[in-house]
């Protein structure tokens, strides 16, 4: 019998006969020119099987009792190019989207889906378990309820203050991608489960090997947790993440505010120490946009990131201390300015992904397979 091909392998061989070796690619192609793809597809990764109570009746068109309910997976659509790296990447969505937020820009540009595609990447996408492609659920508890929440989010994403914009900023503004952004959002059905969201993304790496995991807002956290349990994580590109994780036994610093949920919802996710270590052992880079107040703001969809800033730093602290490579990027302060919450798909999205390339090189993981 003949071994099934791994992935490794099939990668290994294309790349040999493409001629690749180490180091750096030539320049990304233009957005402008013909995409060239190895490999498309889709999956599901992890989840569990639910054996629903009672007798199935063989007879009946449709039996409600007896039979069985797989869910709790997340679903990956990918594309490989003809000359990948060794590593692929792994994108995971932020809270309310799923990944749509890397495809098309909201104003019909090109995401990173397609951006690190013409830069020799493997991309994976991911819905994690219980929102968008990965929908179905195990679970019958309760979830959150839809809410008309846009005026509150154009504060928290960071367009401006409501209804206008920060000046100089990079979002598409016209009416088309203004409604384009908002139909980006998917509802959970289920609840948003720590052991089930982190099992379903940790699939994924036990799927396709080591890579690097990029995440956006509300994924960072679970994005530490699975970095911090899956040693396939080779390293964390973290854009904006809603809060950060800290070992067992650590008090985080007090951080001023007078808005309760604020500090309830950057509280801080507690993991083992043993597991914390492990962080320490891979790079890890936080990126943040422009727009975040210095000092306490008025409003508090924005003086959020305030908090949100300080506990990335305290976090990349706490991995140096143990050794580790932790780093946050400003993008002002490189020279990039006017981004939003989202920004991979601003006006400036190329100029972000240069930023992410070169963190990426700077950290040798950008190599391809040698011939």
């Amino acid at each position: 019998m003949t071994a099934k091909p791994t992935r490794r392998g099939l990668i290994a061989a294309t790349a040999a006969a493409g001629g690749l070796s180490g180091g750096a690619s030539a320049a990304p192609a233009s957005a402008t020119a013909p995409l060239t793809i190895a490999a498309q597809g889709s999956y599901a990764a992890g989840g569990a099987v639910y054996d629903a109570p009672g007798t199935f009746d063989p007879h009946a068109f449709f039996s409600n009792t007896g039979g069985r309910n797989h869910g709790d997976h997340a679903y990956v659509r990918f594309q490989r190019p003809v000359k990948p790296r060794r590593l692929p990447l792994v994108l995971w969505h932020g809270g309310g989207q799923f990944m749509k937020t890397w495809e098309s820009t909201p104003d019909g540009r090109e995401g990173y889906d397609t951006l690190l595609l013409r830069r020799d990447w493997e991309v994976h996408l991911v819905d994690q378990p219980r929102r968008g492609g990965a929908g179905h659920a195990n679970s019958t508890g309760a979830i959150e309820t839809l809410r008309p929440i846009d005026k509150s989010l154009w504060h928290v994403f960071r367009l401006g203050v409501y209804p206008d914009f920060f000046p100089g900023g990079q979002f598409p503004q016209t009416p088309e991608a203004i409604d384009q952004y908002w139909r980006q959002r998917a509802d959970d059905t289920g609840p948003e489960d720590q052991e089930v969201v982190v099992a379903g993304v940790s699939a994924v790496f036990d799927r396709i090997g080591r890579g690097v995991l990029i995440t956006h807002s509300n994924s960072g956290k679970w994005g530490f947790v699975t970095a911090a349990r899956n040693t396939h994580v080779r390293a964390v590109v973290s854009y904006e993440p809603g809060t950060i994780v800290v070992p067992e036994g650590y008090e985080p610093a007090p951080i001023d505010s007078a808005d309760p949920m604020i500090q309830r919802i950057t509280t801080p996710v507690v993991i083992p120490d043993a597991q914390f270590a492990n962080l320490a052992k891979i790079p890890i880079q936080i990126v943040f946009g422009d727009n975040i107040p210095a000092a306490a703001s008025p409003y508090a969809g924005l003086d959020f990131w305030r908090h949100v800033r300080a506990r990335a730093y305290e976090f990349c602290a706490l991995i140096r201390a143990r050794g580790g490579d932790a780093t946050v990027l400003e993008l002002p302060k490189a020279g990039i300015s006017g981004n939003t919450h989202f920004p991979f798909s601003d006006l400036n999205n190329v100029a972000v992904a240069d930023e992410l390339s070169a963190y990426l090189q700077s950290r040798k993981l950008d190599r391809y397979f040698e011939p």
